[in-house]
């Protein structure tokens, strides 16, 4: 059986690697998208990048034009991301998150249920997956703020003191 760990990724920059990279970390997966009215929520997923950074954590961010609202080439993702947000966390290539051509990786992760027991589609942009050191997998919808208590205090728990 493939474990998320397992599954090929390409970065933004069109290198090759799995989250076997980020083993013994705590990671925010999330899909983003440069036009999408969520979108002042990178300002709050990099404010926890640099927060969390030195302690184990990353966000891992997933262009996704699946819902109409991002750039239409990598450069240009980079470019927004880089000079509108600061953003300095890891990026990908842009992927489908939901539908028969999802990447693997969602395919996967949207079989996690949310707080109130949903599992299945990704709504909308900005969705997150907080996966934690021993694997497990946390769904929070798009409308949760990077920076909701309930996602710091699952970073928090997770990280080493």
């Amino acid at each position: 059986m493939t474990t998320i760990t397992d599954i090929p990724l390409t970065t933004i920059d069109g290198a090759v690697t799995t989250l076997a990279e980020y083993e013994g970390k705590v990671i925010l997966i999330v899909n983003v998208a440069s036009r999408c009215g969520l979108a002042p929520q990178y300002a709050k997923l990099e404010e926890l990048q640099k927060t969390y950074a030195d302690r184990g954590f990353t966000v891992l961010g997933f262009p996704s034009n699946q819902f109409l609202q991002e750039l239409k080439n990598t450069d240009d993702i980079k470019e927004y991301c880089s000079t509108t947000w600061g953003v300095t966390f890891p990026m990908f290539d842009t992927v489908k998150v939901n539908g028969k051509n999802a990447h693997p990786l969602y395919a996967q992760l949207t079989q996690t249920p949310d707080a109130a027991g949903k599992a299945g589609k990704v709504s909308w942009n900005f969705e997150k997956f907080v996966v934690t050191p021993d694997g497990a997998v946390h769904r929070f919808r798009p409308t949760t703020a990077p920076d909701d208590p309930a996602i710091v205090a699952l970073i928090e728990d997770a990280l080493p003191a």
